[in-house]
């Protein structure tokens, strides 16, 4: 149980009960404040207060507590895994479409943690908590292809200094919006969270993180164009991101396709990690994997053909 007491300053006079706290928690949502102070949880000079717009003064004293987080237990299930390359270390996997890499809060089942502890049992590197075992990085829901998943701390530690360093291959195989004119290029802008939706990522100079992403143009369909893009970085929706910003969404993306719709049934963005390069953390030698194209991106661009 955590213990929260504030006493309310002169600038936060005639603020809304809901506001101040919102100012002075930085790890509380306001849709959580607003419910906590809803059922009564929140006393003001001793007494609870249950409208989150109620207007504070100067010298009032606030009081909560918050039960202390209780961790889920994670289940195993038997979920098959399309295996691209296991042995003692680590184990890559082809990640279907639909399927979340690890269980997050209202999601804990049917995920590839889920899976891969059905599979590996307790062979799992633990670095990353109960809720990620064996994870070192992730691609979204509804991008296919290859992951690795390390079984030991050791491995763990190794796979993540490539990723740190950009020593992996990546390469990614995508179907974006209009027809690119130049067959290659770059985008080195750096990511970060939007400024204004936080459940998304843009191009920010302020605040974002250095991500490089090189493309190639494969084909070009006149309103769309099939590309491979290679990842320098590995950010949150990189691609996505980047793609976007030159003009050029993946196709599906509900995300930052900007409100254009696909005249495709699709689930989500047309993306896919086809190649994943690593140096073998315990024998030192360089492994290529390849994961197929799924059965939607081939009808896909038998279609678009």
């Amino acid at each position: 149980m955590k213990t929260y007491l504030f006493k309310i300053s002169e600038e936060l006079d005639g603020e809304r009960l809901d506001k101040a706290l919102l100012s002075l928690t930085d790890s509380l949502s306001r849709s959580f404040i607003q419910k906590l102070i809803k059922e009564g949880g929140v006393t003001v000079n001793g007494a609870a207060v249950a409208k989150p717009g109620f207007r504070l003064s100067s010298d009032d004293e606030l009081h909560f507590d918050l039960p202390d987080a209780v961790q889920p237990e994670i289940l195993a299930e038997n979920i098959p895994l399309d295996i691209l390359y296991e042995d003692q270390d680590v184990i890559v996997v082809n990640k279907p479409k639909g399927m979340v890499v690890h269980p997050t809060a209202g999601h804990y089942s049917g995920t590839l943690v889920n899976a891969l502890m059905y599979h590996s049992g307790t062979e799992l590197s633990g670095i990353n908590g109960v809720m990620r075992p064996g994870i070192v990085h992730r691609i979204d829901r509804d991008t296919t292809g290859a992951l690795i998943a390390c079984k030991n701390d050791m491995a763990h530690n190794a796979i993540a200094a490539q990723l740190k360093e950009h020593s992996i291959h990546r390469v990614y195989h995508a179907i974006c919006y209009g027809c690119m004119e130049e067959n290659k290029g770059t985008v080195d802008a750096p990511i970060g969270r939007h400024p204004t939706d936080r459940k998304k990522m843009a191009v920010n100079y302020k605040n974002g993180k250095e991500a490089v992403t090189h493309y190639q143009v494969q084909r070009r369909f006149g309103k769309y164009t099939y590309l491979t893009c290679q990842l320098e970085t590995g950010r949150t929706h990189q691609i996505r991101v980047h793609m976007a910003s030159i003009g050029h969404p993946l196709l599906g993306d509900e995300i930052y396709a900007s409100g254009r719709t696909s005249p495709f049934q699709l689930q989500g963005q047309c993306l896919h990690a086809m190649t994943l390069g690593f140096v073998h953390p315990r024998s030192g030698e360089y492994i290529e994997v390849n994961a197929p194209l799924p059965e939607y991106f081939e009808h896909l661009l038998k279609a678009l053909d």
